[in-house]
């Protein structure tokens, strides 16, 4: 049945594809993006040497800021998805998008540092950057969708994305403290900040500009819903509210992304990895050079989960690698709890198994990523056949807002589990002795919260109504509606 439908919406032409370079160029923007997320990783740095601002209180305010970030999501969503020009919006975005966090960068980390301003400036500029990092990322990630209706192209859109989000930050911190640190007698100056910065704004410029290269030919008006009048149907707030309200399939994507990245997030958190590697296993190294090992693996994880996903359409996809995922998580929590993990490093066969299951670990929860992100663009277009109206803003804004405030509690969850075993007014270091309750503890948040994310992921898939038979219907219905208003 599922053959027959895809034949006839072929035969129909009905799928819009890109080509593979201008896909290629369009996910770079990701990399600019996260030039400037590692930038912004020494926030504390040059607010506490260049504004006099304790380090306590940066904590709370970056904290503050990513939850405005998801207030002004929806908002910046609205502004992309009402505006329209003769020559596309997602360029017009993402130039202004990255502008604004140039000015902010430029106005925190060369002009006004070190100049006797303090904590006014430095939180009015943060929110400057805020605002453009929001507005060029909803942009770059609605530029898929608008591409390629393709289920077999949409996947790799991530696939790029993914490549560019591990190469990028890698780049950065090399240039930063292989670089430029040893400059500056290895110490993070004022001066050694502003050089970094500086570096920052123009590889990222560079990665803006590519992207707008990539996503020229489809940025065009009668890609996002304007007929050949000029005219288009008006996206409005109560818009926004009906589709949270009546998009079945956002709802269960909000549900399966947000729980899942809260989870992620929080399993992630600095003192988890110090309780993992530090004291556990006695080997904090051991953590960075998993992450550099499992690098390419992951890659190729990625791959291989966009073709399952356009072979089987992104909901399949997601059911069937969370439970994947979970399935070598629970491996992963047995050999915890039965191996003493300070022999991992030490023994030859326990450092095997535990990198070989933490490799499918990771790479399994990279084709869960894959199938996600896949998924956003069909949610998109559901709405378009649900209600007729083209928001590919809103839709990203809508899910950001949910995605950015359950993430900011990352932090927040995992300090409050630790305080359970005793850490209410200290931190875990790595000279801490290896407790049955810190193992326990270790165990829940890093591979049992995920377990919880992925049965949410579960729950929701089996609501969503957007299967790949579903989606074959719904290209050809977006058809006849353009085909109504030529």
């Amino acid at each position: 049945m599922t053959s027959n439908l895809k034949t006839n919406v072929e035969e129909k032409g009905i799928y819009r594809k890109a080509k593979n370079w201008q896909i290629a160029l369009t996910t770079i923007n990701s990399g600019g993006a996260m030039c400037f997320y590692i930038l912004l990783t020494y926030a504390s740095y040059v607010a506490n040497v260049g504004y006099g601002i304790a380090t306590a209180v940066v904590g709370f305010l970056l904290t503050a800021t990513r939850i405005f970030d998801g207030f002004i999501n929806p908002v910046i969503a609205m502004l992309i998805d009402k505006t329209m020009t003769k020559h596309g919006k997602i360029r017009l975005f993402l130039l202004t998008g990255w502008g604004l966090e140039s000015l902010a960068i430029f106005m925190l980390y060369i002009w006004c540092s070190g100049k006797g301003h303090g904590i006014i400036l430095f939180t009015a500029m943060y929110l400057i950057y805020i605002l453009g990092y929001t507005m060029n990322n909803v942009a770059g990630m609605i530029a898929g969708p608008v591409m390629t209706n393709d289920p077999k192209q949409r996947p790799i859109v991530g696939v790029w994305g993914t490549v560019y989000n591990y190469f990028a930050p890698m780049i950065m911190t090399v240039l930063f403290t292989v670089v430029l640190l040893p400059r500056y007698n290895n110490e993070y100056t004022i001066e050694m900040l502003a050089a970094c910065a500086k570096v920052t704004i123009i590889i990222s410029l560079v990665f803006t500009l590519l992207a707008c290269i990539g996503v020229t030919e489809a940025d065009k008006p009668e890609n996002f819903g304007v007929d050949s009048k000029g005219s288009s149907e008006k996206v409005k707030i109560k818009d926004m509210m009906k589709l949270l309200k009546s998009n079945r399939a956002l709802q269960m994507y909000i549900v399966a992304g947000a729980s899942d990245k809260l989870a992620q997030q929080t399993s992630s958190q600095s003192i988890v990895t110090t309780m993992l590697f530090g004291i556990l296993i006695g080997n904090m190294q051991l953590s960075t050079l998993l992450n550099v090992v499992a690098m390419l693996p992951s890659i190729v994880f990625a791959i291989f989960g966009a073709r399952y996903a356009g072979k089987h359409g992104s909901k399949e996809a997601l059911y069937f690698w969370t439970e994947i995922s979970m399935a070598f998580s629970i491996i992963l929590a047995a050999f915890m709890y039965i191996v003493d993990m300070r022999k991992v490093t030490v023994e030859i066969l326990p450092t095997v198994v535990f990198f070989v299951i933490t490799l499918l670990v990771n790479g399994a929860k990279m084709c869960v990523t894959t199938a996600t992100s896949s998924m956003s663009a069909d949610v998109i277009d559901y709405e378009l056949a649900r209600s007729g109206k083209y928001m590919p803003a809103v839709v990203t804004g809508t899910y950001n807002f949910f995605d950015r405030i359950l993430s900011s509690l990352g932090a927040v969850l995992a300090t409050s589990l630790i305080a359970i075993i005793g850490y209410t007014s200290t931190m875990p270091q790595p000279t801490d002795a290896p407790t049955l309750a810190i193992k326990n503890m270790t165990i829940f948040i890093y591979v049992g919260l995920p377990i919880i994310g992925w049965i949410c992921n579960l729950v929701a898939m089996k609501l969503s109504p957007i299967s790949k038979e579903e989606m074959i219907r719904i290209q050809e219905k977006i058809a006849e509606q353009k085909a109504k208003v030529k």
